[in-house]
């Protein structure tokens, strides 16, 4: 007979792989869970101490507790055992899953993969929903082992962020863990900020040294930015007094510098501060600023960052945050359709003297037809992608106005909560075959990229749109690509814009995506298919 037991997560006792039901009391299931993890004796009186400080008769409700423990885990060993003075639980010949992983962590010829399938099971909690509030030393206790959790998944994240064998990339994600999980240790937080200062993301860094900088000074630690800085700048070694806080980094390869985007700032004509970037060379490409984007997270995004790296390979990748919106100006007085092309002519003459390719997503597609409409001498090629010419509100039935009306009044009430069902609304349309993974880091990008008050003021601005008119002034080589599933954006709505625009060339692509993810194989199409395009 074998038994193992999982404090990670749920508490779970197996029984030759079987789960045992447990018992209904909390604090019976707490006090198995105790034993298991400190795994020695403990005298009868301090465990009712630490957990029946207010029962009448607290060693009364001890022995009833063994005895329901007793029926879980002995059979045909006896592991639970007590004496009038003593109870132990014999975790020797148990498979426990904290001290299995634990062991794990602490050799040192793990592959990369294994300490990535480590750092993933080290990220469940411990003993969730064995919090007792009104026992205050085993709660004392229990929040000094989650602490001791994170300190030892912090060493396994430690050795990811310092291996050689990863990209900068990969090891920026694990960096990010790493300071989550132990947020006053100097060297995460040095590891993080020098390698955002690598990846060229100056926002961001500022934006954490001042953060860093403040907590550690409140905390009595030590740390200095400084030592990153002569180290991120020159490559070069430091004094010996700073080399403890200055992860080991190698110098970043070709093709890793070619993923350093460069984020500047223009002002736009009512002075509104607007965010591009600019990454990659040859022929240049401007992405017209479409809503839900942020040029620092959304380059590390699981949707178009595959999509961004692979065209920054071949050409001068240009996109921008609309204002209100990423790391413009969110407190604006002009949110309007007129403002969003102006910000593109504005955008344009900071970063580009040379003709350009411009690419417009989902709303940005309007955007995209308007200026390429009044600049045809500074557009070479025009590409619309889940693009629509109107709004909703024209032609609405007034069923429908009701229903996006709701869906307004939601998003102002629930966009900035905790709660993601209000913004899972929009993850669940823009991308209905993603992973759980992926809608979850999406429902977390979205707040993250505006307020809830623009995040209306958009819609509305948005269902208005109109440049049907338009259409048949477009003088440019034209392409409209539409995925062929498109929920948001009805692939016949994309076929209506090609159908309208002069010579234009339609492309459908296998995907039910209004957003593409990287992953999917229509990506590879939509990257092929803009390719061609421009070198046709």
């Amino acid at each position: 007979m074998s038994i193992s037991m999982s404090v990670l997560g749920e508490l779970k006792v197996l029984q030759n792989g079987q789960a045992m039901p447990l018992p209904t009391s909390k604090r019976t299931r707490a006090l198995l869970a105790f034993l298991a993890i400190t795994a020695r004796p403990h005298r009868r009186d301090r465990l009712c101490e630490i957990f029946w400080e207010s029962p009448s008769d607290p060693r009364g409700a001890l022995r009833w507790s063994l005895s329901k423990l007793r029926s879980v885990v002995n059979f045909e060993t006896e592991y639970l055992k007590a004496d009038r003075e003593r109870v132990r639980l014999d975790v020797a010949d148990i498979d426990l899953d904290i001290k299995r992983l634990r062991e794990a962590a602490d050799k040192q010829s793990l592959t990369v993969d294994s300490l990535k399938a480590l750092a993933d099971k080290f990220d469940l909690p411990l003993l969730s929903g064995l919090d007792l509030p009104d026992q205050a030393l085993y709660q004392k206790w229990l929040v000094a082992e989650r602490n001791e959790w994170l300190k030892t998944r912090a060493k396994v994240l430690s050795r990811l962020v310092d291996s050689g064998e990863l990209s900068y990339l990969e090891r920026l994600q694990w960096a990010r863990e790493w300071e989550k999980a132990d947020p006053f240790n100097p060297k995460a937080a040095t590891s993080l900020v020098t390698l955002l200062e690598l990846m060229n993301f100056p926002v961001e860094v500022a934006s954490l040294t001042r953060e860093f900088k403040k907590r550690f000074m409140n905390a009595g630690i030590g740390w200095s930015s400084e030592a990153r800085t002569q180290f991120a700048a020159s490559g070069q070694p430091v004094a010996q007094s700073e080399v403890a806080d200055i992860p080991t980094l190698p110098e970043p390869s070709d093709r890793e510098l070619l993923f350093r985007q460069r984020i500047q700032f223009c002002r736009a004509y009512d002075g509104v501060r607007l965010a591009y970037a600019s990454i990659g060379k040859g022929k240049p490409i401007v992405k017209a600023a479409n809503w839900l984007s942020h040029l620092e997270y959304d380059w590390d995004a699981p949707i178009w960052s595959p999509l961004y790296r692979e065209l920054a390979k071949d050409f001068r990748f240009i996109r921008y945050d609309e204002r209100g919106n990423g790391l413009s100006d969110w407190e604006v007085d002009d949110i309007s359709f007129t403002s969003f092309v102006t910000d593109l002519e504005t955008v344009v003459a900071s970063a580009c003297d040379e003709k350009f390719a411009l690419l417009g997503i989902s709303q940005g597609a309007a955007v995209s037809i308007d200026y390429a409409v009044r600049n045809p001498d500074k557009v070479s090629h025009l590409i619309l992608f889940g693009g629509y010419a109107a709004g909703w509100r024209h032609n609405a039935t007034e069923a429908i106005v009701r229903e996006r009306e709701a869906v307004m009044t939601l998003t102002e009430v629930g966009w900035g909560q905790d709660n993601s069902a209000y913004r899972h609304i929009f993850s669940s349309t823009f991308m209905p075959d993603a992973t759980p993974d992926e809608l979850t880091w999406f429902n977390d990008f979205q707040r993250l990229t505006t307020s809830p008050q623009n995040a209306v003021r958009f819609l509305e601005v948005f269902s208005r749109i109109n440049v049907l008119q338009q259409l048949s002034k477009i003088t440019v080589p034209t392409l409209v690509i539409h995925s062929m599933g498109d929920r948001r954006i009805p692939v016949e709505v994309g076929r209506e814009l090609a159908a309208s625009i002069p010579n234009a060339e339609f492309v459908g692509l296998e995907s039910n995506g209004h957003l593409l993810l990287g992953r999917e194989p229509a990506s590879a199409k939509f990257l092929a298919t803009i390719r061609d395009f421009l070198n046709s």
